[in-house]
């Protein structure tokens, strides 16, 4: 049961941005820009970035929402679920894989990360803005992994809502739907 008043056909973070809309509005754009903006790295790269610190975190929501959407932009499920046990081990690139070593080292404390390990990103062909982002984005779920357990917001357990959300995700990004979400009233 969430620790505020929140609209209950909007479980997760969509409940919780559009409780405060004035401070969603730039969530949403930053969000936007950093997952489905120009970048060097693909939708579905980022979106795994995404999921590996939301995974880390134990924030269900967030981990199941960004699944769905990275399983969609890969056209597979395997890679995602590889990247969450062992991104180490992961059918990724050499450079992903430095990649989601400096996301997971931001997930336990910024501080963790190393001129080691952003040396091993660039070594294996990581731009510095690759890096940046995915510091960002990195930071990012963390902090909306924070936000959605922290509020604790409804996690549905239903497969079928995070099938939908991912759909969602990946048709419509991170805006917010242009007439709201009055339509997913049951």
């Amino acid at each position: 049961m969430p620790h505020i008043p929140l609209e209950e056909h909007l479980p997760g973070i969509t409940g919780l941005l559009e409780y405060r809309q004035d401070t969603a509005a730039p969530i949403r754009v930053l969000t936007q820009i950093l997952l489905r903006g120009d970048s060097t790295l693909t939708q579905g790269e980022r979106e795994l970035i995404a999921t590996l610190v939301s995974h880390r975190n134990q924030c269900r929501f967030c981990t199941t929402a960004h699944t769905a959407a990275a399983d969609l932009l890969l056209h597979e499920a395997e890679t995602c679920e590889a990247v969450k046990q062992d991104f180490e081990t992961a059918p990724v690139s050499a450079k992903m894989k430095a990649l989601l070593a400096i996301a997971a080292l931001v997930q336990q404390n910024g501080k963790n990360v190393t001129t080691e390990a952003v040396d091993r990103a660039k070594k294996e062909g990581a731009t510095d803005m690759e890096i940046h982002d995915t510091v960002l984005i990195a930071s990012l779920f963390c902090l909306y992994n924070k936000y959605v357990d922290g509020l604790a917001s409804v996690t549905p357990t239903d497969p079928a809502f995070y099938t939908r959300l991912g759909e969602r995700i990946v048709n419509h990004g991170y805006t917010r739907l242009p007439g709201g979400y009055d339509h997913l009233k049951k």
